[in-house]
């Protein structure tokens, strides 16, 4: 069979910068692809030219006759008005499904969507609800290839969980643009970069987000070996040619044409292989205070419409959470985690003083600086991209130094042409770069940044990591991406949108705590008092360290699957033993060489490095054969 989807040669540019040029794409039968790169490398251009949505500038793209492509945008939008049974209605008849059919498919569709009210207007569906509606709207044509476009950065933890279950379990191809590293590790067997730094334009690898890793890295290594003894020979190359003209008269012309070739390619190498990374550094104040704010007690109600619904009557409300005994201190780091609805941007509204608790008592430090990052991304859209990142002049004020808003703007990857351009221009990682620049300016005791990874490229989102675990100030995250979440909490707060909260080690030990309040809810458990005490003294808080053991005993059991860093691990640790065999083989020899025997001192240190080899091989034999049970 033909490539479902097959383009060839495709070139697209705006303005006078190309996005990509002669890129080759094929989607075959049963493909899992995850397209990844650089904010500006023109991933969503490409889905879209994929999907027909877009022509490119040159090169073709063929569709499998009779092939149908379901494309989904970034932003999933729908007509005021509409519910969510009338919307996938329409879809149905646009399909031309056989109205005997449509109901029973409706139902199918809406079920395994997890739809409890099909009358519930589309539009007013919160982001993560529309986004799975958008997904359901295209499945109805039963497509050959679903394209999706950063489905996961509206989408909750269990809307991500219901993707990679649907994406794991259908028989249709896909092609997701995603940075949601875990996300792309259990729903992918192979991973696309789209990057200017590859010969090719992009870099296609067969395999996990593990495995493609490992691949990128040799690749660039080879490259920059390359690259090196290019620079060398174009080195040679100079000097001969600056010899002067009566040195060269002999000399073929063919040289000096071969010699401009070089230098030529050479350029075209550096310009390609340079790769800039946004400066995030994010600065903490001087406070020497420890306790920053105190819960006790606290009880939280919402309007019965929603978190963010403005009507405020007391006889409408909701109870978020009840309860809470919370003290954040500085250099805490908290992942508050929980399905949508359940209270986790009132938590962070709470902790900033912009509403009152219901019942029980907050208590904040004496001139508190709390920094905080908003996942609606609020930038006044008329502005330049020169006042956004400077208000008040041609510099700002960073760590005692002022620095020019050039400089400032090339630090998060703005070029000075784009400086008088407006918000409006900007794509999504484009205005989150400007709201982090903002946000750097200004001292915290607490940062709390809500949903700050959504459209940031994984470049990006890296840097970001390593300065959230540098940050000394305390840290309260709402993310769903699992990586960023368990590489920098040190604490996971929970909410079950029940009323129930609970202080957990990591994400995993709060999804067993879900699923359980889960089965307590449903009436699934038969010994009734007994496990709901045993709830109960979860979720009023217990330590990480109380329940750590017994977490790990019960996911040894019941979950053999690698994490993303184990899988990373896993994937390198065959490389590294054969590095430490030979480690070891060439200390056996440094022992046993004669020199060595016959000198005191030499022998001694020979034998200490040969102790270290062979300790250093023992544990990765043992680390590889721990990883090697737990994959199965």
């Amino acid at each position: 069979m033909p490539p479902i989807l097959n383009a060839q040669s495709v070139t697209k540019q705006f303005g006078a910068k190309p996005l990509f040029q002669n890129i080759s794409f094929t989607v075959d039968d049963g493909a899992r692809i995850g397209l990844i790169g650089p904010n500006g490398a023109g991933k969503s251009t490409l889905l879209a030219i994929l999907a027909g949505q877009v022509e490119p500038d040159s090169g073709e793209l063929a569709v499998r006759k009779r092939a149908r492509a379901a494309y989904v945008p970034q932003d999933s939008r729908f007509s005021p008005g509409l519910t969510i049974r009338q919307v996938l209605e329409q879809a149905l008849a646009a399909a031309h499904v056989n109205e005997a059919e449509r109901e029973g498919r409706l139902r199918e569709l809406t079920g395994r969507a997890g739809f409890a009210d099909l009358n519930a207007e589309a539009a007013s569906l919160s982001g993560g609800w529309r986004k799975r509606l958008a997904i359901t709207q295209a499945m109805v044509i039963e497509p050959e290839v679903m394209l999706l476009d950063e489905p996961t950065n509206h989408l909750d933890l269990a809307g991500i969980e219901w993707l990679e279950e649907l994406l794991t379990h259908s028989s249709f191809a896909a092609v997701t643009v995603s940075h949601d590293r875990y996300f792309l590790e259990s729903t992918s067997s192979e991973i696309i970069e789209l990057n200017r730094i590859f010969a090719d334009g992009l870099l296609r690898v067969k395999g996990t987000f593990s495995r493609f890793l490992e691949e990128k890295q040799a690749y660039l290594e080879s490259q920059n070996r390359q690259q090196e003894s290019l620079r060398n020979r174009v080195k040679t190359e100079i000097e001969w040619l600056r010899r002067g003209p009566k040195a060269r008269a002999t000399k073929s012309k063919a040289r000096i044409d071969t010699a401009n070739a070089m230098i030529g390619q050479l350029a075209v190498m550096d310009s390609r292989t340079s790769i800039n990374t946004a400066g995030i550094d994010f600065e903490a104040s001087q406070r020497k205070t420890k306790r920053l704010v105190e819960f006790k007690g606290v009880a939280c109600d919402v309007p019965s419409g929603g978190e963010n619904e403005v009507e405020n009557r007391v006889e409408n409300r909701r109870r978020l959470f009840t309860g809470l005994n919370f003290i954040l201190t500085a250099g805490m780091k908290v992942g508050l985690v929980g399905p949508n609805g359940s209270g986790k941007t009132t938590f962070l509204r709470l902790l900033r003083g912009e509403i009152e608790q219901a019942e029980g008592s907050i208590r904040r430090a004496e001139a508190l600086r709390m920094v905080y990052f908003s996942q609606m991304r609020e930038l006044d859209e008329s502005l330049t991209l020169r006042r956004a990142l400077a208000p008040e002049g041609d510099g700002v004020i960073h760590q005692g130094r002022t620095v020019h808003v050039a400089s400032w703007a090339a630090r998060f990857l703005f070029t000075g042409e784009q400086l008088n351009q407006p918000v409006r221009n900007l794509s999504g990682g484009e205005r989150a770069r400007v709201l982090i620049a903002r946000l750097m300016l200004e001292p915290a005791d607490v940062l709390l940044l809500d949903e700050p990874t959504n459209d940031l490229d994984i470049p990006t989102l890296e840097i970001l990591e390593e300065n959230l675990l540098d940050f000394p100030g305390a840290l309260v995250l709402v993310t769903h991406d699992r990586y960023l979440l368990n590489r920098v909490s040190s604490t996971v707060l929970g909410l079950d949108g029940r009323g129930h909260t609970g202080r957990f080690a990591d994400y995993a030990q709060w999804e067993d705590w879900i699923e359980e309040q889960d089965q307590l809810e449903q009436g699934g458990l038969e010994k009734g008092g007994q496990d709901q005490s045993k709830s109960a003294r979860r979720a009023d808080g217990s330590s990480p360290a109380q329940r750590t053991g017994a977490a790990s005993a019960s996911n040894s059991g019941a979950k053999k699957k690698l994490s993303y860093l184990e899988a990373r691990e896993f994937a390198a640790i065959e490389h590294r033993v054969e590095e430490s065999d030979a480690r070891l083989a060439a200390a056996r020899d440094r022992v046993e060489h004669p020199e060595i025997a016959t000198n005191a001192k030499a022998l001694q240190e020979a034998l200490a490095e040969l102790d270290r080899a062979q300790h250093e091989i023992d544990a990765l034999y043992a680390r590889w054969a721990e990883l090697t049970e737990k994959a199965g």
